[in-house]
């Protein structure tokens, strides 16, 4: 089969187009021909050796969508033939991947190739993130940084799904204000050019804001600190500035404010289970067309480097999409 493989770590021309062996299942696994998979910034950590990098060469990629093709012998709930969206083991950047069942979700013909390839990382986590790390209340007021990205477009339409009363968003650029915007955001500001903690309490009142996702970090956090109502939570996911972010505990206790981290990655690996929930509450919101995914370029396979190189440089917005099939 072919596949991107990563050879050394570096930039996008580390990634090499070659054949592999078809990957061989264990009994609880199954084995999935790949119709499209998505281009997520951790891809990009660990082709640098940052972040989930796999024991070189490996293959990049959390998610896809695909057909079943093999079933290991202990597998109960799933069949060949079925369309499903996964996360496999070990990479997606492929024609065959293989996946733990328990990671393993069907879907309906309802959504087609491009809509569920974009959704697997972004809607289980916006969901995970507003619904249960955050515990979102009707009527609150949620903040989102890096609200143009692939998970921002995702958690703007979940948060009102779930039924915050306003959501701000932030972005880099002015340039992606209307992506925030067009996703549903009630207000987006650009944090590069704009003090956001200043314009998000002008915008409340100086009430603040309940919910804020980070995904960013370094000043970013610290900042977002300074919008954060009483009894607020600032859910921190990410770490796209490569620096870190100092909380004082002077600036929790008496506000009963909460600082939370949440990691897909982690939970998939150790709390895997959970996520069989979260695909029963987001797999119908999509079926219904009740949540939708801005999609921000798509490239044949072959083609990964220079996906990898718009989303490196922070002009792509939505998800960026590789065509298998």
């Amino acid at each position: 089969m072919k596949a991107i493989v990563v050879t050394e770590y570096g930039g996008p021309e580390v990634m090499k187009y070659k054949d592999v062996e078809v990957p061989i299942i264990q009994p609880d696994q199954v084995l999935i021909k790949v119709d499209a998979t998505s281009v997520n910034f951790a891809d990009i950590k660990s082709r640098y050796g940052i972040k989930g990098a796999g024991k070189l060469p490996f293959i990049p990629g959390l998610d896809a969508v695909g057909v079943i093709s093999q079933v290991g012998e202990n597998v109960q709930g799933l069949q060949v033939g079925q369309r499903v969206i996964a996360f496999p083991a070990s990479g997606s950047y492929a024609e065959y991947i293989v996946a733990n069942e328990a990671l393993t979700f069907t879907i309906p013909d309802e959504i087609g190739v491009e809509t569920a390839a974009a959704c697997p990382i972004v809607s289980f986590l916006s969901y995970k993130l507003l619904a249960d790390i955050a515990r979102i209340e009707k009527g609150e007021t949620v903040l989102i940084h890096a609200a143009a990205g692939g998970v921002g477009t995702t958690a703007i339409q979940l948060a009102k799904l779930l039924g915050a009363g306003r959501v701000i968003g932030t972005v880099g650029s002015e340039e992606k204000k209307q992506v925030a915007l067009q996703s549903g955001a009630d207000h987006v500001i650009s944090y590069t050019t704009e003090d956001f903690a200043k314009v998000v309490n002008q915008l409340t009142d100086g009430d603040g804001v309940n919910v804020i996702l980070d995904s960013i970090a370094g000043e970013v956090s610290e900042q977002s600190m300074k919008c954060l109502a009483p009894y607020g939570r600032l859910v921190h996911f990410g770490n796209s500035s490569g620096k870190v972010g100092k909380f004082q505990t002077a600036e929790l206790h008496a506000s009963c404010r909460s600082v939370l981290g949440f990691s897909l990655g982690s939970t998939r690996s150790k709390r895997l289970h959970l996520l069989k929930e979260t695909a029963k509450e987001v797999i119908p919101l999509i079926a219904e067309g009740k949540l939708t995914f801005h999609i921000g370029g798509q490239f044949d396979l072959k083609e990964a480097k220079q996906a990898h190189e718009l989303v490196e440089c922070r002009k792509s917005t939505g998800k960026v999409l590789l065509k298998v099939t």
